[in-house]
């Protein structure tokens, strides 16, 4: 897929909470194709101490109104810079990069998306994408307490949505892993992102359940293009980047002890 280097117009940047940002950009040309789990390499304009552009999961992909939407944790100076940033305000990105969310077999009709803190960015464009194929989507959401969870009203434009959390303020209490539906009901495939040690206990259970299971890796990225090696996984195939052979691989690809 063609790589496009971007100055786009930011038409909103509306604050999450404390930690998070969420900002809507257009352009005056139509939007490149974008697969859901791709992402966006941004740069980060007048920051002393952020040199390389930042990578952001492409949240969402409004075509009607040409709308690219990015959810932004605010983890250093780079993410803090663009939370500043205002309507009218320009951003340079690189997209789309790596490659994305594979679509269902056509037997795999009953699909998990399973996402944990700002993990759950990707999953709403896939989302959209499964229910525009003819699907209906669950959404498993998790994080530490119900503010912290994100997008809750658009996930639910999309599919059935079930949430846990640790301290048990919303939703089941415990981790994604501890929810009553995967005891209940059986999937066909699970799309999953957030953090390592989640994914690998989501892996576990698709593994243990023979169920196709697909993540994406969000291993520290410089490039976005393959090139800096900064971000090399192992795979059953040898190592690969997981800019430019991911951010997404089946847990059968990879090394994993699950």
């Amino acid at each position: 897929m063609k790589k496009h280097i971007l100055d786009l117009d930011i038409v909103s940047n509306e604050k999450l909470g404390d930690k998070h940002v969420l900002m809507k950009l257009t352009s005056s040309a139509t939007l490149p194709e974008m697969r859901p789990g791709q992402f966006a390499e941004v740069r980060v304009d007048d920051s002393a101490t952020t040199f390389l552009r930042r990578p952001i999961s492409i949240h969402y992909v409004d075509k009607e109104k040409n709308e690219l939407w990015l959810l932004i944790q605010l983890v250093g100076d780079g993410t803090r810079k663009l939370a500043t940033l205002k309507a009218g305000d320009s951003l340079n990105v690189v997209l789309p990069l790596g490659n994305g969310f594979s679509e269902p077999l056509p037997a795999q009709r009953s699909l998990l998306l399973v996402g944990g803190g700002v993990g759950v960015a990707p999953l709403l464009d896939l989302g959209r994408y499964l229910r525009q194929k003819g699907y209906e989507p669950t959404f498993l959401l998790g994080a530490r307490s119900g503010k912290d969870l994100l997008q809750m009203k658009q996930f639910e434009r999309f599919g059935r949505v079930c949430v846990t959390t640790e301290d048990g303020s919303l939703g089941e209490k415990g981790f994604v892993t501890n929810h009553s539906l995967l005891n209940k009901e059986r999937f066909d495939k699970i799309y999953v992102c957030g953090p390592t040690p989640m994914m690998k206990a989501v892996a576990s259970f698709a593994k243990k359940s023979d169920i196709d299971c697909e993540v994406s890796l969000e291993n520290k990225m410089a490039c976005g293009l393959g090139a800096c090696l900064c971000c090399v996984t192992e795979t059953q195939s040898g190592h690969k980047c997981v800019c430019s052979d991911g951010p997404v691989f089946n847990i059968k690809d990879l090394t994993w002890q699950i």
